[in-house]
């Protein structure tokens, strides 16, 4: 991949890219930048692997349905008006656009919404040539890894191979969004790229 191209790319679109090598760098770099805040956590593996949530909890209030420290449903609402809100994405396409696929739709709609600055972190396994590519990965690759992980009863869970664009009760991809550019309520987003294959 062309690292500066990518840059220029995203630029274009408002978003500002970040480049780490490692996971703890890139947490290093979240948790100098992220003190005193409300933060809203988006369900990642990413996010889980990196330990994020514990790094940042001594300096912020956080809140992730993934967490029991409140119901769920609590934790959506609060993350979805934090002053920061944090995530991962399914694929990340060369060109700049950002695609995430959603079943109840709480972490796509958090990341169009008003904060101080939405922060997708993802490691180099998320990219993809182009947003058709990027779209493909998230149908093909993540849907049906996190379909597996959370033991849904759907085709992709059962053979883990690609979508099946099924009609079962139990699809987790029920909502597909691609970021063009900024969302307008966001005041900042900044993509964190971490040169490690993390999550799905």
């Amino acid at each position: 991949m062309d690292t500066e191209a990518f840059e220029a790319n995203l630029r274009k679109r408002g978003i500002v890219l970040k480049v780490f090598d490692t996971k703890e760098e890139a947490a290093s770099y979240l948790t100098q930048a992220i003190k005193g805040k409300t933060v809203g956590f988006g369900g990642s593996m990413t996010l889980e692997e990196m330990g994020l949530y514990e790094k940042l909890k001594p300096a912020n209030t956080l809140y992730w349905h993934w967490r029991q420290e409140m119901t769920g449903d609590e934790a959506k609402a609060k993350a979805y008006t934090a002053d920061v809100y944090i995530t991962s994405l399914n694929g990340v396409a060369e060109t700049g656009e950002l695609v995430n696929i959603d079943g109840s739709g709480n972490r796509v709609a958090a990341t169009l919404t008003k904060h101080e600055c939405v922060y997708f972190v993802v490691g180099e396994n998320k990219m993809a040539p182009d947003l058709h590519s990027a779209i493909h990965r998230a149908r093909n690759v993540a849907s049906p890894l996190n379909a597996q992980r959370l033991h849904r009863k759907t085709p992709c869970a059962v053979k883990a191979d690609r979508c099946y664009d099924c009609k079962s009760p139990e699809r987790i991809c029920c909502t597909l969004n691609i970021i063009w550019e900024k969302p307008m309520q966001v005041e900042r987003c900044e993509l964190i790229l971490i040169r490690e294959n993390l999550g799905y």
